[in-house]
C-alpha cells in the first residue's frame, strides 16, 4: 500500500486553498473592470434559459470584488446549457486572464462546449480543470493504492470506509474530454498553465494519446500539471513521444501516478531531445532510484543550458549596443567635422566679404585721386591761358621796351646780376627736389620689396596648408583602411565562432534546431543592418570629400580674385607714378621755356623795372605752384604708407586664420588618434570576449562527454538491473493485485 500523498486533501481543505490562491494573485497581470464582468453576466444570463443563481451569485461577487481578471466557478455544478453559453462566450472574453473550473461535475458534452469555446480565445494565460474528492465533512484522508486513488472516511455514526475516489470526482473527463483537449491544445495560442489533477486521463488510453498528440504539436504551454491521473507506463510513452516534439514546456508534474520503470525509462529517453523541460516531479509513481537521479541530472542539464544560452543572448546584446554606441560616436565626430566646415566656409566668406569692402575703400580712393588730377589739369590750363596773356602784353610793350633800353642798361646788368643768384637759387631748390624724387623712388622699391616677400611667405603658408591638406587625407585613408580592416577581423572572427556553433551544432542537431534557426535569423538581420550603416557611412564620406574640394575650389577663386584685384592696384599706382612723372617733366621743360622767355625778355626788357616785376611775381607763382606740388606727393606717399600698412593688416589676419587653421587641423589629428586608441581598445575587448568565449565552449564540451559517459554507464547499469527489477515488479503486481481485491471484498 502507497503512503499517502500530500496533495489529497478533502474538499473544504482544497477549496479553503483554491480560496487563497484567488486572492493573492500574482501582482503582474492586468486588473478587470466590473462593468466588464457585469457584462459578461448580463450575455450569461440572456444566452441561457434557465440560468443557474449559483452562477450568477458567483459572478456578481467576482465582479464586485477587486483582484486580477480571473472566471472562477469551482464547486459548481455547471449544466449542459451554461457550458455551452460559456462556451460561445469565451471566444470574446478579452478581460480574462484565469478560468477556474474545477471540482464543476462537468459531463462529457459540456468539457467539450467549454474547450471548443476556448480554442479562438487569445487572452486566458491559465486554465484549471482541477478536480476534488467529493466526500464530506467527515473524510480525513485520499491516497493512492496501486495507481487508483482512494478515500478513508467516517461517518457520523463513527463507522470508517475506504472507498475508491474514481465514484466521487466533480468531473468526467473521458476519451472526449481528452480529444478536446488535444484539440485545444493544437489550437490555442495563448495558455501558458494548464492544470488536470485529478482527473483519470491515462485510464482512457484512445483519449490519453489524442492529447499527448495535441501537447507534441503545441508551442505555447510552459506549465502541466497531471497529478493522480492513473497514468500507467502506455500513458509514460505517449508523454515521451508528446515531449519529443514539444519546444515550450518547461514544468511538468506526474506525481501519484503509476508510471513504473518502463514509463520512467520513457521519459528519461525523450529528455535526450527535448531540452526545454526544466522540472520533472515522478514522486509517488514507483520509479527506481536511479531513473530518479537520471531525470534530475537531465534537469540539471537543460537548466544550465539555459542559462547558458541566456547569458549567449546578453552578450550578443551587449556587443550590438556597444557597435551601436561606436556608430552614433562615428555619426557625432562627422557631425562636428560639418559644424568645422560650415564655420570654415563662414570664416571665408566673410573674409571675402571684407576684402570686398577693401577693393571698394581703394576704388574710392582711386576716384579722389582722379578728381584731384582733374583739378590739376584745369589749373595747368589757367596757367597756360595766363602765360599767353602775358605773352601778349609783352609784345605790346616790347616797342616800349625798345624806347627804354638804352636808359635802363645799367639798370639791366644790376638785374642780370640778380637773375644769376634766382637762377642759382632755382638749380639748388631742383636739386632738392631730385633728391626728394630718388627718396621716394627708393622708397617706392623698398615697399615693393617688402610686398614681394610678403608674398612669399603667403605662398610657402597656401603650400604648408596644402601639404596639412595631403596629410589630413593620407590619415583619413589610412584610418579608413584600419576601420576596413577591423572589421574584416571581426567578420572573420564571427565566422570562425559560427563555424564552431556549428560544429556543436552538428553533434547536437536535434537538441537546437529551433535556436540556431533563430539565431541564424538575428545574425542575418544585423549583417543586413551593418551593411545599410556601412552604406550611409560611404555615402557620407564621399559628401564630406565633395564638400571639401568645393571649399579648396572657393578658395582658390577667392585669392585668385584677391590677386587680380592686387595686381589691377598695382598697375593703377604705376601709371599714377608714371603720369606724375611726366607731369613733373613737362613742368621742367615750361620751367625751361619759361627761363629762356625770361632771358629773351631780359635781352629785350633789360631796361624795363615794371616787367622785372610782374616777373618776379609770375616766378612767385610759379613757386607756390612748385609747393603745392610737393604737397601733393606728400599727401600721395602718405596715401601710399596707408595702403601698405592695411596690406600688411591684411596679411597678418590672413596668418592668423591659418594658424586657426592649423590648430584645427590639430584637434582633428588629436580626434583621430583617439578614435584609433578606441578601436584599439574595443578590438582588444572582442578577442577577449571570443577567447572567454571559446573557453567556455570547451568547457561544456567536456561537460558534455562526461555526462555522456555517465549515462552510458547507468545504461549498463540499468541493463544489468533490468532483470533483477522485472521479477521484483511482478512480485509487486501481483501482490497489488491480491491487496486490491481483498480490499474490494
Amino acid at each position: 500500500m502507497a503512503p499517502p500523498a500530500p496533495t489529497n486533501r478533502t474538499r473544504a481543505g482544497r477549496g479553503g486553498a483554491r480560496r487563497l490562491r484567488g486572492g493573492s494573485a500574482a501582482l503582474g497581470g492586468d486588473r478587470y473592470r466590473p462593468a466588464a464582468m457585469e457584462e459578461f453576466r448580463r450575455a450569461y444570463a440572456k444566452l441561457c434559459a434557465a440560468p443557474q443563481e449559483a452562477v450568477l451569485r458567483r459572478l456578481r461577487e467576482r465582479g464586485e470584488a477587486p483582484g486580477r481578471a480571473r472566471l472562477d466557478l469551482a464547486e459548481q455544478s455547471l449544466s449542459l446549457e451554461t457550458c455551452g453559453a460559456l462556451g460561445r462566450l469565451l471566444p470574446g472574453a478579452a478581460h480574462f486572464a484565469e478560468v477556474a473550473l474545477g471540482d464543476c461535475g462537468l459531463s462529457e458534452d459540456g468539457v467539450k462546449l467549454l474547450l471548443h469555446g476556448l480554442c479562438s480565445n487569445s487572452t486566458v494565460k491559465s486554465l484549471d480543470l482541477k478536480e476534488a474528492v467529493a466526500v464530506d465533512r467527515w473524510s480525513v484522508a485520499a491516497w493512492s493504492l496501486g495507481g487508483f486513488p482512494f478515500v478513508f472516511s467516517v461517518n457520523e455514526c463513527g463507522c470508517s470506509s475506504l472507498t475508491r475516489a474514481s465514484h466521487w470526482l466533480g468531473n468526467n473527463l473521458r476519451t472526449t474530454g481528452a480529444e478536446a483537449l488535444g484539440k485545444l491544445l493544437r489550437q490555442n495560442k495563448s495558455i501558458r498553465s494548464l492544470i488536470l489533477e485529478w482527473n483519470s486521463l491515462g485510464v482512457w488510453e484512445e483519449g490519453f494519446s489524442f492529447f499527448c498528440q495535441g501537447l507534441g504539436a503545441n508551442n505555447f504551454l510552459q506549465r502541466l500539471d497531471l497529478r493522480n491521473n492513473q497514468i500507467n507506463h502506455h500513458g509514460a510513452g505517449e508523454l515521451a513521444m508528446a515531449l519529443k516534439r514539444n519546444a515550450s514546456l518547461q514544468e511538468l508534474d506526474l506525481r501519484w501516478n503509476n508510471i513504473g520503470l518502463l514509463g520512467g525509462r520513457a521519459l528519461l529517453n525523450c529528455l535526450q531531445s527535448n531540452k526545454t523541460l526544466k522540472k520533472l516531479e515522478l514522486a509517488g509513481n514507483n520509479v527506481p532510484s536511479d531513473i530518479l537521479k537520471a531525470v534530475e541530472q537531465a534537469m540539471d542539464h537543460n537548466r544550465d543550458r539555459q542559462t547558458i544560452l541566456s547569458e549567449t543572448q546578453n552578450r550578443t546584446s551587449v556587443l550590438s549596443k556597444e557597435i551601436l554606441n561606436l556608430k552614433d560616436e562615428k555619426t557625432k565626430q562627422f557631425l562636428d567635422l560639418m559644424d568645422t566646415i560650415d564655420k570654415q566656409r563662414e570664416e571665408i566668406a566673410r573674409s571675402g566679404r571684407i576684402s570686398a569692402g577693401r577693393v571698394s575703400q581703394l576704388q574710392e580712393a582711386l576716384n579722389e585721386q582722379h578728381s584731384i588730377m582733374n583739378s590739376l589739369k584745369a589749373k595747368l590750363q589757367m596757367t597756360e591761358a595766363a602765360l599767353a596773356l602775358s605773352e601778349q602784353k609783352v609784345h605790346n610793350l616790347g616797342e616800349l621796351l625798345s624806347a627804354t633800353k638804352q636808359e635802363q642798361a645799367s639798370m639791366a646788368e644790376r638785374h642780370f646780376a640778380e637773375l644769376q643768384q634766382q637762377k642759382q637759387e632755382g638749380a639748388d631748390r631742383e636739386g632738392k627736389l631730385f633728391r626728394d624724387l630718388s627718396a621716394s623712388n627708393e622708397k617706392n622699391l623698398f615697399l615693393r620689396n617688402q610686398v614681394d616677400e610678403l608674398k612669399k611667405k603667403c605662398k610657402v603658408q597656401q603650400d604648408q596648408i596644402f601639404q596639412l591638406k595631403q596629410d589630413l587625407t593620407n590619415t583619413t585613408a589610412e584610418l579608413k583602411l584600419r576601420a576596413v580592416q577591423a572589421e574584416e577581423r571581426l567578420e572573420m572572427e564571427k565566422r570562425r565562432f559560427k563555424q564552431s556553433l556549428e560544429d556543436m551544432e552538428s553533434l547536437r542537431l536535434k537538441e537546437v534546431d529551433h535556436l540556431t534557426q533563430h539565431m541564424e535569423a538575428s545574425e542575418r538581420s544585423m549583417q543586413d543592418r551593418v551593411q545599410r550603416l556601412e552604406a550611409i557611412r560611404i555615402a557620407l564620406e564621399e559628401e564630406l570629400s565633395q564638400v571639401k574640394a568645393a571649399a579648396l575650389t572657393e578658395r582658390g577663386h577667392a585669392e585668385e580674385e584677391l590677386i587680380k584685384v592686387r595686381n589691377q592696384a598695382r598697375l593703377e599706382e604705376q601709371q599714377r607714378v608714371e603720369h606724375l612723372e611726366e607731369k613733373l617733366r613737362l613742368m621742367t621743360e615750361a620751367r625751361d621755356e619759361a627761363q629762356n622767355c625770361c632771358l629773351k625778355q631780359k635781352q629785350m626788357v633789360g631796361e624795363a623795372q615794371v616787367k622785372a616785376n610782374q616777373l618776379n611775381l609770375h616766378a612767385d607763382g610759379l613757386r607756390r605752384r612748385i609747393e603745392e606740388l610737393q604737397q601733393d606727393l606728400n599727401s600721395k606717399e602718405q596715401e601710399k604708407v596707408t595702403e601698405v600698412n592695411k596690406v600688411k593688416v591684411e596679411l597678418q589676419e590672413q596668418i592668423g586664420h591659418l594658424q586657426a587653421e592649423r590648430t584645427a587641423q590639430e584637434g582633428l589629428r588629436e580626434k583621430i588618434a583617439a578614435l584609433e586608441r578606441q578601436l584599439k581598445v574595443l578590438s582588444s575587448n572582442h578577442r577577449e570576449a571570443l577567447l572567454d568565449k571559446e573557453g567556455e565552449i570547451s568547457m561544456l564540451m567536456e561537460k558534455l562527454r562526461m555526462k555522456e559517459a555517465d549515462i552510458s554507464r547507468m545504461k549498463e547499469e540499468e541493463a544489468q538491473r533490468a532483470s533483477i527489477l522485472q521479477n521484483a515488479i511482478m512480485a509487486y503486481v501481483q501482490g497489488s493485485s491480491l491487496g486490491t481485491h481483498s480490499l474490494r471484498k
